[in-house]
């Protein structure tokens, strides 16, 4: 059964049933003229049609909002279609000749309305793209602080016991003093950093319940409601709650003296230094355009034999297990020559290994998800987003820069298996965002940023791969969907999951041209066809597969899967 319009948030895409009659497929895109919905199947009818073929069909979250149409309580016969300025309330046109609004100044109350819509919608988008992301990020950092400070007071606790294992019997006594004052601090510690994590978690439901209420603003049911959104200027979001760096103990170490078996044992000190408030980083309100340049260049890709004889397979299989020396968990997979491969964490470290678990490589870099690849002539490519260049490791493993992008942060980045060509997902001033190709050279060759109604494809491309039929298929953070285009840019579509909210990190194609993309929200890998189509999910928690954040295909068709809480990754057979 379908929902109302005014439970669907503005992005949503799978949950309106087609407005067609007797049609039941999912709704995706909306007709601004005849004011309804529809599905792809309805939208191409439509489109046919000679009567509404010249309408405007846009994707359903891009559509213009309908104010609800009611008649004027003092003049029945006139719908209310005005706002008087001064009393700012919704009125008919002839209620401006009465003696509450005369000599009052009026505006049309769908002009107003589109204002405040568009505001809300930025609110709404500030608050995703900022506001709870930067709280998410110091959530993470109080919980490397619990980490850091539990490993600190673990080490002060053995260095105490180690200097109590000489002087026996009359340094246990003492020794038990100090373990309880060790507790008491790493207690004291741990209860502020839980408050501030509270403190931040409660914050976060705020602004949750502010979306909630911008929501309700989106789409009035009547005049009561609508008059209310418009006079909601008083609604602000909260700043961001304040937090402080805690500041662990020290451990001094003592002399053996049986006299003295206080000093013996060290001493437990906190230091009497401020603690560090935590940087927040500034909402990014700059906006900047950069127009498509150069030429296009269209791959050329023969026909495999192999494709003509691989399907997918009726079950998963679990071919085997690697454990990758040098990072906390797997964000991003880069295969090579000779079974090696490059493995990225969260934090920066970029680590080569080869089958036998042995570290080649280990470098520190600023990035984590989607960041590096490997070129058909060898080596790897990687991005540097802080400093806003691209760098290449030569065979002979000589870090050299590839290509510096013009203020652009870099994001995600891969090598095309079609032609050799490197597509780069970056952003700038937090607003604007594309997809680029570089050539070999790394001279720029396609500009990826809109589609041909000039609105924005991307707000955050952090994982990109090419299919085998050109299409570039990008995974965003920030509107948690598969962004898909075809060789040339054009839009071709987008996929944001099956029901439930999707949060799409690595992404990757295999050679019959699927799409396989990983949904860290449902602890699920998802298989597409080249059209977008869903086709299964493909691993879940049932084959052992939690919080997936990376895939690759290599030449034998297994799927290699990486998890952004272990440095595991594992090698799945699907194909057959």
């Amino acid at each position: 059964m379908a929902v109302s319009e005014s439970q669907i948030p503005p992005d949503a895409q799978h949950y309106l049933v087609c407005g067609t009659d007797d049609c039941e497929k999912n709704c995706q895109f909306y007709c601004n003229d005849c004011h309804q919905p529809m599905c792809e199947q309805c939208r191409d009818e439509h489109q046919k049609n000679k009567k509404t073929n010249n309408h405007e069909v846009v994707p359903y979250k891009l559509r213009k909002r309908q104010l609800p149409v009611e008649k004027c309580k003092i003049h029945p016969t006139k719908e209310i279609d005005l706002l008087c300025g001064q009393c700012q309330i919704p009125i008919c046109s002839k209620c401006t000749g009465t003696k509450e609004h005369r000599g009052h100044w009026f505006t049309n109350l769908g002009i107003v309305f589109a204002e405040k819509v568009s505001i809300y919608n930025k609110e709404i988008s500030n608050i995703r793209s900022y506001f709870e992301p930067t709280s998410q990020d110091l959530k993470k950092e109080i919980a490397g602080n619990v980490t850091k400070i539990k490993k600190i007071m673990e080490d002060v606790r053995m260095s105490m016991k180690a200097e109590a294992e000489s002087v026996k019997k009359l340094v246990d006594t003492v020794t038990s003093d100090k373990i309880e004052q060790v507790d008491k601090i790493e207690q004291s510690l741990l209860q502020t950093l839980n408050g501030k994590n509270q403190e931040i978690d409660d914050y976060i439901n705020s602004l949750n319940d502010l979306i909630k209420t911008y929501y309700g603003y989106l789409s009035p049911s009547n005049i009561e409601e609508l008059t209310f959104a418009l006079k909601s200027e008083n609604l602000v979001i909260r700043p961001i709650p304040e937090t402080s760096k805690p500041v662990p103990p020290i451990f001094t170490a003592g002399q053996y003296s049986k006299e003295d078996v206080a000093k013996l044992l060290g001493r437990i000190t906190v230091p009497n230094t401020k603690p560090e408030i935590r940087k927040i980083k500034p909402i990014e309100t700059a906006s900047t355009q950069l127009k498509p340049k150069g030429k296009q260049r269209k791959p050329d890709r023969k026909k495999s034999d192999v494709k003509q004889t691989l399907s997918l397979s009726s079950s998963v299989t679990k071919v085997r297990e690697y454990k990758v020396p040098g990072v906390d968990g797997v964000f991003h997979i880069s295969l090579g020559k000779s079974g090696r491969l490059w493995v990225s964490d969260l934090f920066g470290n970029l680590v080569q290994t080869d089958l036998q678990r042995n570290q080649l490589q280990k470098i520190e870099t600023s990035d984590g998800f989607g960041h590096h690849t490997v070129p058909q002539n060898g080596g790897l490519i990687y991005t540097d987003r802080h400093n806003k260049v691209i760098k290449r490791i030569t065979p002979g493993n000589k870090i050299t820069r590839f290509n510096e992008i013009g203020g652009w942060e870099p994001l995600s980045i891969h090598s095309s298996h079609i032609n050799g060509d490197i597509l780069v997902g970056m952003r700038k001033d937090g607003e604007s965002a594309k997809v680029a190709r570089y050539n070999k050279t790394g001279t720029e060759i396609q500009n990826i940023q809109r589609n041909n109604k000039g609105q924005d494809l991307y707000g955050y491309p952090h994982y990109v791969t090419e299919n085998i039929n050109g299409d570039v298929c990008a995974s965003e953070y920030n509107n948690n969907d598969v962004v898909v285009v075809d060789k040339s840019g054009q839009y071709r579509f987008f996929y944001a999951g099956q029901g439930s909210k999707i949060y799409p990190h690595g992404i990757c194609t295999d050679v019959l041209g699927h799409i396989l993309v990983c949904d860290r929200n449902n602890e699920t890998v998802h298989l597409l066809d080249q059209d977008g189509q869903f086709l299964s999910l493909l691993l879940t928690e049932q084959q052992g597969v939690y919080n997936p954040c990376s895939v690759c295909v290599d030449d034998e068709n297994n799927l290699w899967v990486g998890q952004d809480d272990t440095n595991t990754v594992t090698v799945y057979k699907y194909l057959q």
